[in-house]
């Protein structure tokens, strides 16, 4: 069975799909808590939705990406903030991928269950001690850290007061998996959109990280799964970011559809489903997120066919995939757009998902993965220049 057929359903993305009214019934909650709710977490826990890129060595399901994509895509149709949480505890169970067996089998526990949350940004400092690091520092962005079990902390290493350098003058940076509970929660998550994701920040003070459990940022995976594979690592690793913008836009589509047939607006008594403009917007929102939708089941199902064939990547199968993504997500913001304008003020009002939609698709949009210059770095790769962008 390839991943991208439509066809088949794997297990994992039925479960998404039978998760899928429960996550619309929470979704008030999770809003009001600003984090996915206790009860809906475990339920997605038990699911090893958290840990879709877990690899198999160290008990996890290791998921092909495109099956990530259609999880990701199924829970954030439903709602945004609990997709996204879904799609950074899967990119950050990819980075497992990068410990010794042992260490991270010892991470996940029997059977696995491997749930992180943290930030690849260096917010921390670590010096050498007998046994491994010592760490200190804040991080942000944490989304998930209520429910994680483990922090990955980004450290700059430090000789003294001074950072280490690498033969390039860059701080040298290297990533440490933390114990939730050797972590502070602090409260900082009141913002626009994705309110459910609890992307708070965190601080570690002076906790000791023994060295099995750190790796250089730059350090190959030691995996050898096409999942972990150095070169397409970007492309794998973004696919659900992907999926979560998507997501969003396909339940805004489906949002406006559903009250197209109830409401109409303080200037007209017409129905918005009756109205030439409505019918126009909807269907062109449609169509912006099947194309972009399928421009990545056809670059990243090409790329993944070639990675499990053992083909090594091209610069433009790799182009290909992350030109699919970032398109994706930008796309998705565009959709999101139409249907909101589409259904005049009905949009506004908090009671109905579409206000949610635009508020979490704009947030969405903001990750790494989005980046506008991405753009640039494919034209240069379907050009022939060096993009010079790492993971190109």
């Amino acid at each position: 069975m390839k991943e991208d057929e439509e066809s088949a359903i794997p297990e994992i993305v039925a479960t998404a799909i039978r998760l899928a009214p429960t996550v619309r019934a929470a979704r008030d909650q999770a809003e009001q808590m600003r984090q996915t709710p206790p009860a809906l977490a475990a339920e997605i826990t038990a699911a090893g939705i958290y840990q879709m890129y877990l690899p198999r060595s160290m008990g996890g399901p290791e998921t092909p990406p495109l099956i990530a994509f259609r999880v990701v895509e199924e829970l954030s149709k439903a709602d945004g903030s609990v997709g996204w949480c879904a799609m950074i505890a899967t990119a950050l169970s990819l980075n497992v991928g990068r410990l010794p067996i042992r260490v991270g089998q010892e991470l996940a526990g029997t059977p696995a269950d491997y749930r992180g949350a943290g930030s690849a940004r260096p917010g921390g400092r670590a010096w050498e001690a007998p046994g491994g690091y010592r760490v200190k520092g804040r991080w942000n962005f944490a989304s998930g850290i209520q429910n994680a079990r483990w922090l990955y902390c980004t450290c700059i290493m430090m000789d003294g007061d001074t950072p280490r350098l690498t033969a390039a003058g860059a701080p040298v940076l290297r990533a440490m998996w933390v114990p939730r509970d050797s972590v502070t929660i602090v409260d900082t998550w009141s913002v626009m959109g994705m309110r459910g994701t609890g992307s708070q920040d965190f601080t570690v003070d002076d906790v000791l990280v023994p060295s099995a459990r750190s790796a250089l940022s730059d350090d190959p995976p030691k995996e050898t799964g096409p999942l972990y594979n150095p070169r397409a690592w970007y492309v794998n690793l973004w696919t659900p970011s992907a999926a979560n913008a998507l997501g969003i836009a396909r339940g805004a589509i489906d949002s406006l559809a559903e009250i197209a047939t109830t409401e109409a607006s303080t200037m007209s008594a017409s129905l918005l489903r009756d109205r030439p403009m409505v019918q126009a917007r909807i269907a062109e929102a449609d169509a912006i997120v099947n194309a972009a939708r399928s421009y990545v089941f056809d670059a990243v199902g090409a790329l993944w066919r070639g990675l499990c064939a053992g083909e090594t990547p091209s610069d433009r199968a790799i182009a290909q995939g992350r030109l699919s993504l970032v398109h994706a997500m930008h796309e998705s913001v565009r959709a999101v757009d139409k249907v909101f304008h589409a259904a005049g003020t009905n949009a506004i009002y908090t009671r109905l998902p579409l206000e949610r939609a635009f508020r979490d698709v704009h947030v969405a949009v903001q990750h790494a993965a989005g980046l506008p210059s991405y753009f640039e770095s494919a034209g240069k790769v379907l050009l022939g220049v060096r993009p010079g962008d790492p993971g190109w």
